[in-house]
């Protein structure tokens, strides 16, 4: 016969077990986000090579490769810190959110992610430009001038982006000075008003703001890219015999191509905003659950860059080869 347990025995053995339920979970999910991380790191370090060598081969390169380039740069030194800040939370759970270690790699990430949705935001407004037929005249005019402002968008994107990391860490280090006048626990969040406001007023609306302005400008001229291309795309499924025309077949798949990039990049965004709250225990469920889909999202990205750019297929398969 088992022997009966009392009630605290059952209680504390209910515990254990859950915790080490929980930590399993962990473990999981963070080795999840390392597998995510590394097919990004391999998937967008595949597309600088590929434009890298045809930029030293040709000693220039196109808008739309510029572009390219730049967004697959900021992905990949992105990955590469988001790999380093959740080795050192997974390793040290309670450490406190605000430390030296924390603020230096809060400030790098919150810089390489507000540069990358910059540069989507521009990839957008980019393709918008050059690929729409719409005839206004200022779309006219700006397929001959955005070329050229290619260098300044990026230097402008990189310029906003300094500042939305330079904020962000000002809010970090005021709360890490306050931490250390005081005896609080370091996830005592009740216990400081001052962490409390700026991580409810401060940090998140900073980060609110400074996302949505490039997901504003990428979700307008991705409308009206997609509106131009459904057009003409009707026109050329009537002119033509079916889908087995090319050029049906062709804008077809520029227009799939079109909608992963926008569900992608939109559901980037909202997961980045829903899980922006500064709040959340490292060694909570909620936490890691939301690093795997943000990222997994930037992991499909440059995947489908890759596949649907038939440069950068052919350059990949020969360096491979």
């Amino acid at each position: 016969m088992r022997p009966i347990m009392s009630t605290g025995e059952m209680s504390r053995g209910h515990t254990v077990l859950e915790r080490q339920t929980v930590d399993k979970t962990v473990t999981t999910l963070f080795i999840t986000l390392i597998l995510l991380c590394l097919v990004a790191v391999v998937g967008n370090g595949s597309i600088i090579i590929a434009l890298g060598m045809k930029w030293l081969l040709r000693r220039t390169l196109s808008a739309h490769n510029m572009l390219l380039i730049s967004l697959a740069a900021g992905r990949f030194c992105l990955q590469w810190v988001v790999i380093g800040k959740n080795i050192y939370v997974f390793l040290n759970p309670t450490v406190f959110p605000y430390n030296i270690v924390i603020q230096l790699l809060n400030i790098m990430w919150d810089f390489l992610t507000a540069v990358t949705i910059w540069f989507c935001s521009l990839l957008g407004f980019f393709y918008c430009v050059k690929i729409s037929t719409l005839t206004h005249p200022v779309f006219v005019w700006l397929k001959f001038r955005v070329p050229g402002w290619v260098p300044w968008m990026l230097l402008s994107a990189v310029g906003m982006s300094s500042l939305t990391s330079i904020l962000c860490f000002i809010g970090n280090y005021l709360i890490y000075k306050n931490f250390l006048k005081s005896d609080q626990q370091p996830w005592n969040v009740t216990g400081n008003s001052l962490r409390v406001s700026l991580e409810k007023f401060y940090f998140f609306y900073i980060k609110m703001i400074m996302w949505t302005i490039p997901t504003a400008i990428f979700s307008i001229f991705m409308i009206l890219l997609l509106v131009s291309l459904m057009k003409h795309t009707k026109k050329t499924l009537l002119t033509f015999s079916g889908l087995r025309d090319v050029r049906a077949q062709a804008h077809v798949k520029a227009l799939l191509i079109l909608f992963s990039f926008i569900i992608l990049f939109i559901s980037c965004f909202l997961t980045l905003i829903l899980s922006s709250d500064s709040s959340t225990l490292f060694q909570e469920f909620r936490y890691w659950v939301w690093q795997v889909v943000v990222h997994l999202c930037t992991v499909i990205h440059p995947i489908v860059i890759l596949f649907s750019n038939p440069g950068l297929k052919v350059a990949v398969k020969r360096r491979c080869c």
